[in-house]
């Protein structure tokens, strides 16, 4: 069985959503991305960086709806992943500002990782990759993830570079 090319990424995700108002409210007024085009009250597309969408939400099904109960099959999260440690600290502030609650926060060892709900109570991951070279190896050279309590005091501590201009 042969494998995918390595160049081959997950590109955007859909998300069903009950209030379309309400979820651009926490994708784009807390969260950061950008409105690429509405589709009146049913469905929006969301990006960073301008690209045509990176989340679609969309309430073609699920207008006014519940979350799914717990113990049923679905999404579990959505990985949001940020470029840098200084811009997840930026996410985080974003959230504290909102008064936002984490569902947790980890250290993999590969990555560092926030872990939360959206409004319709879809999982969220705004995580960042470290470089390949700092990931955990094993004996034998092999990946050694781990999950570990991440310190959010010393990811705050994280900070932009200067903008220019």
């Amino acid at each position: 069985m042969s494998t995918l090319h390595p160049a081959t990424r997950i590109g955007h995700v859909h998300l069903k959503v009950a209030d379309l108002d309400r979820a651009l409210g926490f994708y784009c007024g807390v969260l950061g991305f950008q409105l690429m085009q509405r589709l009146g009250r049913d469905a929006a597309f969301i990006s960073a960086g301008g690209y045509h969408h990176h989340i679609g939400l969309n309430t073609w099904e699920s207008r006014g709806g519940s979350p799914p109960a717990p113990g049923t099959t679905g999404l579990y999260h959505t990985a949001i992943l940020y470029p840098d440690r200084a811009s997840l600290a930026d996410a985080l502030r974003r959230l504290i500002a909102a008064g936002l609650s984490l569902d947790g926060a980890a250290d993999h060892g590969v990555s560092e990782a926030l872990y939360l709900r959206d409004p319709d109570g879809n999982g969220v991951e705004l995580y960042r990759d470290r470089p390949e070279s700092e990931w955990p190896r094993d004996a034998q050279g092999g990946l050694a993830m781990f999950t570990r309590a991440l310190d959010l005091n010393a990811l705050l501590n994280a900070t932009l570079p200067p903008t220019t201009g």
